[in-house]
């Protein structure tokens, strides 16, 4: 049996972490969707268009691929056949990402690929409107989320990790600029599905998140 969890929420929510971490623990595939947003707007910046210009947008997506690719459980994204996994992370391309992920082209360009993957494997798919507009009929359906200061708080020290020269200003004002942009965007706004779980993980720690996921996924499917 086919079981598809979606999981959306804000930017910094912590999605893709706690969607891989119960996804590893459950044998399911994680899908992390803004991955893909992330790809065109990376290729956007690359080939130097606008990305909050929908015709130049849709121009940038002439003869690109995009790819997401599957071992042992964990997730590579490839644009035109290079796998860009590790260039997505930036604030820009977050940014970028917002932008693109507006422009209807852009959401019908990489809904078939969603959805292909969920039809034929039991998955965690993250990402902003899974559970509204991708797949409105999973079995599981979670909008997790977290106060905008911790969320910031997390965004910044995963940058710092990695090296990034960052101010947290900086990222707790992407991060605000973010959530208003895809709450209000005309197509496919960042909403809770009626029938989802709702997770506040602002007091939680990473585990006690998972746990949380993995109990309201196991509740769910029994």
């Amino acid at each position: 049996m086919i079981i598809n969890v979606a999981i959306d929420g804000p930017s910094g929510a912590g999605k893709s972490t706690v969607a891989r971490a119960a996804a590893q623990k459950l044998g399911y595939i994680y899908v992390d969707t803004g991955a893909l947003y992330r790809t065109v707007g990376l290729n956007a910046i690359r080939k130097g268009f606008a990305t909050d210009n929908a015709d130049e947008v849709m121009k940038s997506l002439e003869g690109i691929t995009v790819e997401l690719k599957f071992s042992d459980g964990a997730q590579r994204v490839v644009l035109n056949g290079e796998d860009v996994s590790d260039y997505i992370r930036t604030p820009e391309v977050s940014m970028a990402a917002s932008n693109v992920s507006a422009v209807p082209g852009v959401r019908a360009f990489l809904f078939d690929l969603q959805r292909d993957i969920a039809k034929n494997n039991s998955c965690i798919m993250d990402g902003r409107d899974i559970g509204t507009v991708v797949l409105p009929d999973a079995e599981v359906k979670i909008f997790l989320t977290a106060s905008a200061e911790i969320r910031a708080k997390r965004r910044y020290d995963e940058l710092i990790a990695k090296g990034s020269d960052v101010e947290y200003k900086d990222v707790y004002e992407d991060l605000i600029k973010r959530d208003y942009n895809d709450s209000h965007r005309e197509t496919a706004p960042l909403k809770p599905a009626e029938d989802s779980v709702f997770i506040d993980s602002s007091d939680f720690d990473f585990e006690q998140t998972v746990e949380k996921v993995i109990s309201v996924i196991e509740e769910k499917t029994k």
